[in-house]
């Protein structure tokens, strides 16, 4: 399976699973010219942006840690055009990682939430 392929079966995880937790998803693979939202979704009063990291097992450490200083300000940025652009500057936000783990049909998933600070 090519990365790509692989991405996007742990993103339909992610995506069921957040669903199945009560959160509504307001938009998926949201793009920019800075950047990519995997998901974005509703939860309470919380607007969340999650990036999702799959990965076939640990060879190459934990997901969350190939979310780097570079990636997450392009995260941040993405968000911050999607706040602009949804007219949400009066909501609560939180930038969450699903890292999504499978071996065969194994699949085992850690949800952080507020995994990292956007700082505005």
């Amino acid at each position: 399976m090519n990365k790509h392929k692989a991405g996007m079966q742990g993103q339909q995880i992610a995506e069921i699973f957040l669903r199945n937790k009560g959160y509504c998803i307001l938009a998926k693979n949201y793009r920019t010219r800075v950047g990519e939202i995997d998901l974005i979704v509703r939860q309470d009063s919380y607007v969340v942006f999650v990036e999702v990291k799959a990965r076939k097992g640990l060879e190459y450490g934990y997901p969350c840690e190939a979310i780097n200083g570079i990636k997450k300000q392009r995260i941040i940025k993405t968000a911050l055009l999607y706040i602009s652009k949804q007219k949400l500057t009066d909501q609560d936000f939180r930038f969450d990682v699903m890292e999504i783990l499978t071996h065969g049909e194994e699949v085992k998933i850690n949800h952080i939430e507020n995994a990292f600070d956007s700082s505005f």
